[in-house]
């Protein structure tokens, strides 16, 4: 293991109150190919970002095609669906791979729903957000402005490819297996999962969605109410992380009421 990987495991491991276990390889390959596959998600949903502009965009530059900008962002939107598929799958591949050096494998695999590794609040503020997002899209729809309505349009659709894939990726984490052959590499193993769960509802997307998209020949109502939902999700989202426990303690009361 080179000496940076060593540094940055024992790091992670003093984060979440592991002082007294070795880093292992086991653990510097899923750390390492879990900051890989953040970043790579990084990059789809900026790219996802810029693509929506884009769409909305050539529906402002050549006004008489109206479906087919939507079809493209469409199908970005699967292509970035199958992207993230794949990188869960990466993932999977070399948590699998890392675990067949094992000695040993735990004997009860861990199973883990999602109010123990997402929590409840967390849960609870992803679906509001995404939900807010939504209905506020769908209410401008009626609204005369066609450049408001098409970039809502714009906003739905991403919005709901940010939903199937927030869904998806959590479900991977959820289904993936146990990697572990102690006490100490179950812990870490279940506080990677909070940290993976907890990774994907940041809602960037979901923020940047309506306030860049629903805006029209002139302000209203909906600009105001835009920026309301950026800045009351941040809030909400600042209170919850820091009132909700470290994903060390979220993992340690995972195991404890197995």
């Amino acid at each position: 293991m080179r000496q940076a990987d060593h540094t940055e495991v024992r790091q992670w491991l003093a984060q979440h109150g592991l002082t007294d276990v070795e880093p292992t390889p086991l653990l510097a390959a899923r750390l390492a190919v879990r900051r890989r596959a953040r970043l790579a998600d990084s990059v789809l949903l900026a790219g996802l970002l810029i693509g929506a502009a884009l769409t909305h965009a050539l529906r402002l530059t050549y006004a008489s095609s109206f479906w087919l900008p939507l079809l493209a962002l469409t199908a970005l939107v699967l292509g970035v669906l199958t992207a993230q598929w794949l990188l869960g799958r990466w993932v999977r591949r070399v948590d699998q791979r890392a675990g067949g050096h094992l000695s040993r494998r735990v004997t009860h695999p861990v199973e883990l729903g999602w109010p123990a590794v997402l929590s409840r609040p967390y849960a609870v503020f992803t679906v509001a957000t995404f939900t807010s997002a939504a209905l506020l899209a769908v209410s401008v729809l009626p609204v005369a402005d066609s450049s408001l309505r098409y970039g809502a349009l714009v906003v739905l659709i991403g919005l709901a490819g940010s939903a199937i894939g927030t869904v998806m990726q959590l479900r991977q984490v959820l289904a993936s297996p146990v990697v572990a052959e102690d006490e100490a590499s179950l812990t870490a193993d279940v506080i990677m999962r909070v940290e993976d769960a907890r990774a994907l509802v940041t809602p960037s997307l979901t923020w940047s969605l309506p306030a860049i998209f629903l805006y029209g020949e002139s302000l209203g109502w909906w600009n105001a109410v835009s920026l309301l939902l950026v800045v009351a999700g941040v809030i909400a989202f600042g209170l919850i992380q820091t009132r909700s426990p470290g994903a060390g303690t979220a993992a340690r009361r995972a195991l404890a009421a197995r």
